[in-house]
């Protein structure tokens, strides 16, 4: 797994590539956390997304719940068909807020 991030409007975006496995995932888990403790609202993109798994997914609810804790935004962008697969098995595209790209969620902060 690769990763980047940048900002874009009131949102830090961390960018996930490749798989997001068990040797992976504390990674993504570190950017995110590091990303909502500094009182960032974050979107994680995973449109270049290949793999993920149970802890890749943990590593999304943890982020999730912090971000609900200290009362910032959270969600996810560009959602690969491998990526919504899993989440949609564990009904967690329900749970997750989803928007199809970045300038898509900024798009809706003017509405």
């Amino acid at each position: 797994m690769k990763y980047s991030e940048r900002d874009e409007g009131p949102f830090r975006v961390i960018a996930l590539t490749g798989e997001v496995d068990m040797c992976d995932s504390p990674q993504a888990r570190k950017q995110i956390l590091k990303a909502l403790n500094a009182r960032n609202h974050v979107l994680v993109d995973l449109s270049d997304v290949e793999y993920i798994d149970s802890s890749g997914i943990a590593s999304l609810v943890e982020g999730y719940q912090l971000a609900r804790k200290h009362n910032l935004e959270f969600g996810l962008v560009g959602v690969s068909e491998a990526a919504m697969r899993v989440l949609q098995l564990a009904r967690l595209d329900q749970v997750f807020p989803i928007h199809g790209s970045v300038g898509e969620r900024l798009q809706q902060q003017g509405d």
